[in-house]
């Protein structure tokens, strides 16, 4: 139940709802219990049954059976009895119509409120997923973020708010119910109660196993979404290796198992509604024969129209009995899904801010790395006794085998991640006590990979900027993109498909160049952003890349070496360690030197 009431905690502000729902969710039963209370009088007139004659106007507004018996003796004893008929339908036909606008109202501020808690706790899951570290999407599948997100969050309107429903609105109407009920007959309603506990222990039966279907159905549906995520981006890899059936068949073992979980949920939540309906009649067939035979014995004060009315009223009783049975059943959906997006919404980063962090604006002498070692979730270092400064203005090279760990060194400048022991500072401040804006903001980050957005041209080099076309152009054009961009069919307004997917690789990493220099941050890290490309598209990202390092202060990670013979320093990383450090021309001269050799077999 804690999961339960957290998840309704996201409606907030509850105050303007819960007053107002409450008032009108009981306006509403009260007055559809009185529509059936009404039968009795109705009953009698049609009966020709003696009717109790009130003579004195009762004193209080509120003694609601008396004001009504009062008027009702008025008016059968001036109109006779087709007058009391009309007065009767009157009553019941101004119920009615009161029952139903507190009915709808009572409804449209559920909805209200059901509106306002998806958008609440959906907006808290992606602000909290967009704040986690960066190892957490590199362990997590994408399919399954977008499932909690979207899925995960739907299936808790679906099932939580209606059950907070009908708890609420369907109760104060069983309530009522069974006060009206105790009011015509005590002993007749402790003999139908008798089916409530034996209905109760089936329910909490069926519910202990509906979780983990639930549960079991959510996390297959997950794997269902990550399946074709990952399918559909990779589509020319599927197709390439003839792996269409593979990829069927895959699809074909969640879609099954999700099939079953679902299956078995809807068996189980499907069978409390005739288990309810059956046990219902049934205990309308006792009372017929419990209160028939004594009203036929003359054992009983029931008289034959408050019997009547007796069987109508317990037979209304059952459907919210059974609304609220079927909403918690249905529940058990929406709690294994809450039960996913609060898992999202209590991930902590691994990366956080100290309290009263230290801001930077401008990088101004050198970044230092001291001893650093570094280790994944797996626990083997990958990084071990790193150190180097990078002076402003200086442009330094990482270069060796792949796996070596250049690009983890690069991601600890940043701070998507932090070194198992040792320390990184920039300007003699260790970067854990800067706050991670204020150190990202003086980066600008180009990666072997360009990250575009399915927008136009314009927004992704702008990126979230306010800024003016001219602005836009300009760094375009020290960019070499401008041309490009100029020949496509909208100009800056074109929109360049899912990850850019309509421009080609060497256009799209001009764009993302054009980003960075945008931004115009002092200190760049280039992660073999050239690495990926054809000859000709290299020379025009290299000239691109050239502009950008211009008067900046860079860490380059190299594939090819020709591209960074001009480095102020070549750092060769290998298994984790430095195991050399220099310029291009003291590096060659080194004997059976790492550098050396690659060098040696990029050159044959």
């Amino acid at each position: 139940m804690k999961n339960y009431f957290r998840l309704l905690s996201y409606a907030k502000p509850l105050g303007g709802f819960i007053i107002p729902f409450v008032i009108t969710s009981i306006l509403a039963s009260l007055f559809g219990v009185l529509n059936f209370t009404l039968l009795i009088p109705l009953l009698n007139v049609l009966f020709d049954q003696e009717i109790m004659q009130v003579a004195e106007k009762p004193a209080s507004i509120f003694a609601l059976k008396d004001q009504f018996n009062y008027h009702f003796s008025q008016v059968l004893t001036q109109y006779g009895k087709f007058g009391a008929l009309q007065f009767v339908c009157g009553v019941i036909g101004i119920s009615v119509l009161l029952a139903n606008i507190f009915k709808y109202s009572s409804i449209r501020l559920l909805e209200g409120f059901k509106a306002n808690m998806v958008s609440n706790l959906r907006q808290a899951v992606f602000d909290n997923s967009i704040h986690l570290h960066l190892g957490f999407f590199s362990n997590e599948r994408k399919g399954n973020l977008i499932s909690r997100i979207v899925t995960d969050v739907q299936e808790v309107e679906n099932s939580i708010a209606n059950t907070f429903s009908a708890a609420t609105k369907e109760l104060f109407l069983f309530i009522f119910y069974i006060a009206s009920l105790f009011y015509i007959s005590w002993n007749l309603t402790l003999f139908a109660l008798l089916v409530i506990p034996i209905s109760g222990i089936f329910i909490s039966t069926l519910v202990k196993r509906m979780r983990r279907d639930a549960g079991e159905g959510q996390q297959r549906l997950s794997n269902l979404i990550s399946l074709m995520d990952e399918a559909f981006g990779g589509m020319r890899v599927v197709k390439g290796f003839v792996a269409e059936k593979f990829i069927i068949n895959k699809f074909k073992t969640e879609n099954e198992g999700y099939k079953n979980a679902i299956f078995g949920l809807a068996a189980r939540r499907e069978m409390s509604s005739p288990f309810s309906e059956i046990m219902g009649v049934f205990v309308v067939i006792g009372i017929l024969l419990y209160g028939g035979s004594l009203i036929l014995d003359g054992k009983s004060a029931l008289t034959a129209s408050e019997f009547i009315s007796y069987i109508v009223i317990f037979s209304q009783v059952m459907r919210p009995a059974k609304d609220i049975s079927n909403a918690f059943s249905s529940a058990q959906r929406g709690l294994a899904s809450g039960e996913r997006i609060l898992e999202l919404i209590d991930n902590q980063p691994a990366i956080q801010d100290k309290t009263n962090p230290k801001t930077i604006s401008a990088f101004n002498n050198a970044i230092e790395a001291k001893q650093v070692s570094f280790a994944y979730e797996s626990g083997q270092d990958v990084l071990r006794n790193i150190n180097f400064i990078i002076n402003k203005g200086q442009t330094i090279a990482l270069v060796g085998s792949s796996g070596g760990g250049k690009s983890t060194i690069a991601d600890l400048i940043p701070r998507f991640y932090d070194p198992k022991s040792g320390a990184i500072t920039i300007d003699g401040v260790d970067i854990r006590d800067v706050s991670q804006h204020s150190l990202r903001k003086i980066m600008g980050i180009v990666t072997q990979e360009a990250v575009l957005f399915n927008d136009t041209i314009f927004n992704n080099i702008a990126f979230g900027e306010s800024i003016g076309l001219e602005e836009v152009q300009a760094a375009a054009k020290i960019a070499n993109a401008h041309d490009f961009i100029m020949q496509q069919p909208n100009g800056y307004e074109t929109v360049i498909g899912d990850r850019g997917t309509k421009l080609s690789g060497g256009q799209r990493q001009r764009l993302s160049i054009a980003r960075a220099i945008l931004q115009n941050p002092p200190i760049l890290i280039l992660d073999e952003a050239t690495s990926a490309l054809d000859t000709e598209s290299e020379k025009l990202v290299q000239e691109a890349l050239t502009n950008l390092m211009k008067n900046r202060t860079t860490l380059v990670i190299a594939h090819r070496l020709s591209t960074i013979q001009n480095a102020d320093q070549i750092l060769v990383v290998h298994q984790g360690q430095i195991i050399e450090r220099g310029t291009h021309d003291e590096l060659l001269k080194l004997e059976d030197g790492f550098y050396k050799k690659l060098s040696s077999m990029q050159s044959l």
